[in-house]
């Protein structure tokens, strides 16, 4: 995939997400905001999977831990969703970190807590 393609994917994720945001505002669950992401998907015919167990690997070994991604869209993005009033470092760091355990390249981070959503997308490349 290009970069393109994935500029072009990212931007149908976050018209999905600002859809959500504009029918339901800040203040809910991120549960919430997950199941109607999700009916959104649907409608638009995106392809992905919702609370996908990401393993942990250290030295060749499968750990017993697990991590769990919101979505992961079209097999290529890594979609996490918050509910909260800021966004910490330590969220940015998380995503990475799923990125990097999925070996996928673009993550989305998503605040739906915001008054205008676009206040509340992050976006991060892995560089592997």
């Amino acid at each position: 995939m290009n970069t393109e393609e994935y500029n072009e994917l990212s931007n149908t994720i976050i018209k999905a997400c600002i859809e959500v945001h504009k029918n339901l505002g800040p203040g809910l669950l991120e549960s919430v905001y997950e199941i109607c992401l999700a009916k959104e998907f649907d409608r638009s015919e995106i392809k992905y999977q919702r609370q996908l167990y990401l393993p942990v690997i250290y030295k060749e070994e499968q750990l017993d831990a697990n991590f769990r991604i919101d979505f992961l869209v079209e097999d290529k993005i890594v979609v996490e969703l918050k509910a909260i009033e800021f966004v910490l470092p330590v969220h940015e760091v998380q995503l990475l970190t799923y990125l990097r355990l999925a070996d996928k390249r673009l993550g989305l981070l998503i605040n739906f807590h915001e008054d205008k959503l676009v206040k509340g997308i992050k976006r991060k490349v892995n560089n592997f």
